[in-house]
């Protein structure tokens, strides 16, 4: 009921990507009013378990504390938190702070014994928006990391493969000229073949867990009126990696296929995995959690060691009006987080 009640009060503080201040100082003072020891850089929040030994491996507990804007379509206000029913709707309360206060809590009772590793609770800024200024800058300030759990809706099945991003800017370059007269070179019909490429291209490598590499051309753009030839269109591939590419290698084989210009927004979302034999995953499946692969994109994509996906709620709920958790399933989640968690030998 304390990590219920600690979620009531984060939902009722506005906490939008690169606007987390409020809600970090509310939840650095309730933490170290409970006794313990709150680091801070920036909007991220981490503390430690008592008596660290750098001779031990080292287990994450992260997640984030940032929000997308209310959609429309909210029959409540999205900061004022309502139980009802066994759910308690509110902005933030699938994605992610149910999973936060699950894992806030659970790091409280596993810390308070000694455990066969040392473990980092982390509270992050900028998740959704993949920002420079959330985990990847903390992980700067952190000891070395062996393994993380990742707290986001994945109704507490472990995924153990998400998927990366890179987004494309692609350009074509014509002539403008008279549309009335046969003048001009024009750039839509340029860019029709390569769009054609993206909508058909497949990379050889298909991953049991996440399937294959998907590109969508989701924007375009050209022409300043009807009557002139259009000298530029541009146009946007959303690309989803698995884990069997990187980034980079995706677009060296893209610029080799396509005519147009390409331009890399980041190479910096990967796709990332954990090996199924790892002792972490083998406990998930001896406690009858599946493994899956995610489509969806979380921090894990800055996490440079092997991590997992794994909290309360589901993923279809984000981003969404009336946004809401199960009661339960926060007391379930701490439940489970413990029972992985209490004794497991990590490495």
């Amino acid at each position: 009921m304390e990590a219920i009640d600690l979620l009531k009060k984060l939902i009722a503080i506005p906490s939008f990507s690169k606007e987390e201040a409020a809600l970090a100082d509310f939840l650095q003072n309730h933490i170290e009013s409970l006794g313990y020891e709150v680091f801070r850089k920036d909007n991220n929040l981490w503390l430690m378990s008592p008596a660290f030994e750098l001779s031990k491996p080292t287990l994450l507990l992260n997640s984030h504390i940032d929000t997308v804007k209310p959609v429309q379509g909210w029959s409540s206000d999205p900061f004022i938190p309502i139980e009802k029913n066994g759910k308690l709707i509110g902005l933030g309360s699938n994605d992610a702070g149910a999973s936060l206060v699950s894992l806030l809590y659970s790091f409280f009772t596993l810390s308070a014994k000694n455990q066969p590793y040392n473990l980092i609770f982390a509270a992050t800024a900028e998740e959704e928006i993949s920002g420079a200024n959330g985990i990847e800058n903390l992980l700067k300030e952190l000891p070395n990391i062996d393994i993380a759990i990742v707290g986001e809706p994945t109704n507490m099945q472990p995924a153990i493969a998400e998927k990366g991003l890179m987004v494309l800017d692609c350009t074509t370059f014509g002539k403008a000229g008279h549309a009335a007269r046969n003048e001009g070179e024009n750039a839509i019909y340029k860019a029709l073949p390569d769009i054609e490429w993206f909508k058909n291209h497949r990379f050889e490598k298909t991953s049991d867990l996440l399937g294959e590499v998907k590109m969508s051309v989701t924007m375009i753009n050209a022409g300043t009126q009807h009557n002139v030839v259009p000298d530029r269109c541009s146009f946007v591939v959303d690309l989803r990696s698995n884990e069997y590419y990187s980034n980079q290698e995706l677009l060296d084989e893209i610029e080799k296929s396509v005519q147009c210009e390409v331009r890399a927004r980041s190479t910096r979302l990967n796709s990332s995995s954990i090996d199924k034999n790892h002792a972490i995953i083998q406990k998930c499946i001896s406690m009858g959690l599946q493994p899956f692969g995610s489509p969806t994109l979380s921090d894990q994509a800055l996490m440079p060691f092997p991590s997992l996906k794994m909290g309360a709620g589901d993923s279809a709920r984000s981003h969404t009006a009336n946004e809401f958790i199960f009661i339960e399933e926060i007391e379930n989640a701490i439940q489970t987080y413990i029972e992985l968690l209490d004794g497991l030998k990590i490495v």
